[in-house]
């Protein structure tokens, strides 16, 4: 949730975030009524508790023949106070709601506009060309025993798949460089669980415009996480953390499930768009005066990843109405997709200031001992999609892929091919 002292001190900012991001500016509106009863209704509520505590004393020095009265001014006194609770409770329900409603505020500096409006900020090696006609990944996949999908698809449906042999190799050594890369930069690794309760999935903004992408196991009542940016967000929730010391940074190994609601027709093909993968996720507790700096650490680390898989890249500025409702700003790094002759997403980074922490009350305590909120970051260090551009960029003329040197140890060949290519 955005702070509530920014929304009275300056609305102006968060109706023009609202507009950046193509979303409703009268919810911040809504949001002020809301926050203007809640207050008078506990004012309101304060008072009358007030007053009925002081009859009270009242009645305790009251005469004989004054009691009787005055315990009925008090009984319909306490039915007001009763009835002015309720008022406060629906009230802060109200606010709640309306709280809830609005995306966190987009920083100064982040393009407004919707999915095609990014800025490019860097490219980062030339667009693979090659002498022959290239295939796309899943034909390379498919030919050389890396990926299955006909046998995914009879095992659990349209986009799901199968990793097998090398390609399955190829995803682990992957995660493992990414786990060892994290460790190396001073993150504690997790492997997460990757059910969680509701209120975890709501806390990190996953429940609001995009609930439809999320899996709900209803008997339960628990979520199939998309990301472990959820569990991580929620590993320290109602706790008072020592930043003391600096940021806390963790990195999530795990499986991710998401619905792809309202993608049907795009990415059909290959394990561009899937209902399961894998990812090493990056997550950072830290303080908001930290954040930014903290952003760019991040982004510095999905740079050396993408160095090590040796694949041409760019990075881009996200508009702001593209942006998840946490994130306040955004940096995606989209690697080149040789056959599709395009710039394809491979990680992001996003910084989410203090909005998952206030709904998770995350906070830490400051340089006085008084608590405050906390800022959460979190950014993709390696996933399954990556396959998908160390496959295109790294093919060779007689169908084999070149394994990055990166890799060799974890995959255990240079180079993916038949038989006769890699020696299997």
């Amino acid at each position: 949730m955005i702070d509530l002292r920014l929304l009275r001190e300056d609305p102006e900012a968060v109706r023009a975030s609202q507009r950046a991001r193509g979303e409703d500016p009268a919810l911040v509106d809504a949001l002020l009524e809301a926050d203007v009863a809640r207050r008078s209704a506990i004012a309101t509520a304060d008072n009358l508790r007030a007053e009925h505590k002081a009859m009270g004393k009242v009645i305790g020095k009251a005469s004989k023949e004054e009691r009787p009265a005055l315990l009925e001014r008090a009984t319909e006194m306490s039915v007001k106070v009763k009835e002015a609770e309720a008022a406060q409770t629906a009230a802060e329900a109200e606010l709640d709601a309306a709280h809830r409603a609005i995306s966190n505020v987009v920083q100064d500096g982040a393009p407004a506009g919707g999915e095609d409006d990014y800025i490019v900020l860097e490219t980062v090696g030339a667009p693979t060309v090659f002498d022959f006609e290239p295939k796309d990944h899943l034909e390379l996949g498919e030919s050389l025993g890396l990926i299955d999908m006909e046998r995914g698809a009879k095992v659990s449906g349209s986009r799901f798949y199968f990793l097998t042999g090398y390609g399955a190799l190829l995803q682990l050594g992957m995660l493992q460089l990414a786990a060892q890369k994290a460790v190396a930069n001073g993150f504690t690794m997790m492997i997460p669980p990757v059910l969680v309760r509701p209120e975890i999935m709501a806390g990190t903004g996953f429940l609001g415009q995009h609930a439809d992408e999320v899996y709900h196991l209803p008997d339960q009542d628990l979520y199939l996480v998309g990301t472990s940016e959820v569990p991580l967000a929620g590993y320290h929730s109602d706790e008072i953390l020592d930043l003391s010391e600096g940021p806390k940074r963790y990195a999530g190994w795990s499986s991710c499930f998401r619905s792809e609601a309202g993608s049907y027709g795009k990415d059909t093909r290959g394990i561009i768009r899937v209902h399961q993968f894998d990812k090493v996720e990056m997550f950072v507790y830290t303080t908001p005066e930290e954040a930014d700096a903290e952003h760019q650490r991040l982004l510095a680390w999905e740079r050396e990843m993408l160095a090590a898989v040796e694949v041409p890249y760019r990075i881009i500025d996200t508009a702001a109405g593209d942006l998840g409702s946490s994130a306040a700003r955004k940096f995606d790094c989209e690697a080149w997709v040789p056959t599709q002759q395009t710039y394809r997403e491979l990680s992001s980074t996003s910084n989410c200031t203090t909005f998952q922490a206030r709904r998770l009350a995350v906070r830490y305590r400051d340089e006085n001992g008084k608590p405050q909120i906390a800022a959460t970051l979190n950014g993709t260090l390696a996933t399954t999609r990556w396959i998908v551009a160390i496959l295109e960029n790294h093919q060779q003329a007689d169908g084999s892929v070149r394994v990055p040197a990166a890799l060799v140890p974890f995959v255990g060949t240079e180079v993916l091919g038949p038989p006769k290519v890699a020696g299997r």
